[in-house]
């Protein structure tokens, strides 16, 4: 989805959209409530680290996700990642081929995660646990699912948009939230903060780390003339890197999160960029949501999730899955 403008914006009509939106916010709030309380959890017999967030998208889940899997895996623990394959076909459990799959079968989070550990997309996640522990792992790592408690949490851990804390603070449709903050927080052992900045974290008491969303194999930006497309979260943010990069952004174009692009809106961007006389870049989570043939025209700029005190990341995942001697 696109965040509404209104989720930001202070004028009347804005206040009045909250305004009106709020007692559906309440009614949403309290339905994830009553599930959290009414639950009766899977246990797998892998250790399970969920790593969620309390926002709808663009608070760099995903980064963190892989960025956790490739710790594990250098612990020397057969690691695979639990999705539920947003926006795909793929109802699971079943294992991603990378090489085969499409987004459309997967969903686009589910080819990004594959690249760093073996992946399971499942709707139903306790279906998909047990096929990890079939498969021998030792650690399941739970992309997305705070809102999800059909699996007992080894390690739950919340990742927290930095600049943009919980926005105005309402639940959706209302505001960006999924739930009410300090319950939401509740239920997490640790806090990973993206990027600038100190939002609160009412009755939380547990490790806060921070992780900066770094740009990699990114050479030759500076000084490029460049259309930028993104469908992500928080598209600006991506607008933003590459203008640290020292890119020239002619024009950019923002879409929904997990956008399918069509065979028409892509030509139209090509012909637009070459209007301009100006190249194409994406991100990461775009490009695999393109064709091949398209993906000749266009070049991604693929980040990755640093954490700012890897001792203290290491002391995390210590209390669940322990370095091998």
């Amino acid at each position: 989805m696109r965040t509404p403008e209104f989720w930001q914006q202070k004028d009347y009509m804005a206040k009045l959209a909250v305004a009106l939106l709020i007692p559906v916010g309440w009614a949403y709030g309290a339905t994830v409530a009553w599930k959290a309380s009414n639950a009766r959890p899977f246990r797998a017999a892998a250790k399970t680290i969920c790593v969620g967030n309390l926002t709808a998208g663009g608070s760099g889940k995903t980064p963190i996700a892989i960025a956790i899997a490739r710790a594990l895996i250098a612990r020397q623990k057969r690691t695979m990642i639990l999705t539920r394959g947003y926006g795909g076909k793929m109802h699971g459990p079943g294992i991603v081929d990378p090489a085969h799959d499409t987004f459309e079968e997967t969903g686009d989070e589910a080819l990004l995660l594959a690249g760093a550990a073996p992946v399971i997309v499942s709707r139903n996640r306790a279906a998909g646990a047990t096929l990890a522990d079939t498969e021998r792992a030792d650690v399941i790592v739970m992309d997305d699912g705070h809102q999800n408690f059909s699996l007992v949490k080894d390690l739950s851990i919340i990742v927290v948009d930095a600049q943009t804390g919980f926005g105005n603070g309402r639940i959706l449709p209302a505001g960006p939230l999924r739930e009410n903050v300090t319950l939401g927080l509740a239920r997490a052992q640790a806090v990973v903060l993206v990027g600038d900045g100190t939002p609160n974290l009412p009755g939380f008491n547990g490790p806060v780390l921070r992780a900066r969303l770094v740009p990699v194999d990114a050479p030759g930006v500076a000084g490029q003339r460049v259309l930028a497309f993104a469908g992500i979260g928080r598209p600006e943010k991506f607008f933003a890197t590459l203008r640290a990069l020292g890119a020239e952004i002619v024009e950019t174009r923002a879409y929904e999160d997990h956008h399918a692009y069509t065979a028409a809106e892509f030509a139209r961007l090509r012909v637009r960029a070459k209007a301009l006389n100006a190249s194409l870049v994406t991100t990461e989570k775009d490009f695999v949501r393109l064709t091949p043939a398209e993906r000749e025209d266009v070049r991604f700029i693929p980040v990755r999730a640093a954490f700012e005190d890897r001792a203290a990341l290491d002391a995390l995942l210590d209390r669940v899955a322990p370095r091998t001697p």
